[in-house]
């Protein structure tokens, strides 16, 4: 009779839990002014892009060509067009990922990854809720310290207009 209701009590722990997660990514997918079904984001992004974007995926370091891009501009989320970093605080980590030590302020989201064993600050374009990367605090000390390690196909470079 113990091992019943240890089995049926371990059983009704699991649904819950399954639930609860379920709802929660409805929530956190409800809170992007820009949704989409998976179907439209698939047709609108190229595979890596969405791999990136809406898997959160990891493009292979220093293959994206906005790694070394130095010229003046704002970097804007792939996906929705959102302006979310400029090029003024672009920094070469030499990480193999364009990096910058701060965002533009209410563009860009946050939460946590623990996909690797440990937790880690996870950003995500606050518009449309397309994953951009992660940000550390060994970024430039003379500046924020933070280091924004952007997936490259998660943005587009949008040049200075002269």
């Amino acid at each position: 009779m113990k091992k019943f209701f240890l089995l049926t009590l371990v059983i009704a722990l699991y649904s819950c839990n399954g639930i609860a997660q379920k709802k929660e990514q409805k929530k956190t997918q409800d809170k992007f002014k820009v949704t989409k079904t998976d179907a439209e984001w698939k047709s609108q992004l190229s595979s890596d892009e969405y791999y990136v974007l809406r898997k959160a995926g990891t493009e292979r370091p220093f293959s994206s060509p906005l790694n070394k891009n130095y010229k003046a501009g704002v970097y804007v989320c792939a996906a929705c067009d959102t302006p979310l970093f400029k090029s003024e605080h672009k920094f070469d980590s030499g990480t193999g990922w364009p990096s910058f030590d701060r965002e533009i302020k209410g563009n860009v989201a946050y939460g946590t990854d623990s996909n690797l064993g440990y937790t880690r600050d996870e950003e995500h374009c606050a518009t449309c809720g397309g994953h951009l990367g992660h940000v550390f605090d060994d970024g430039p000390r003379n500046t924020t310290g933070k280091r924004h390690c952007i997936n490259g196909v998660a943005l587009k470079f949008i040049p200075k207009s002269e």
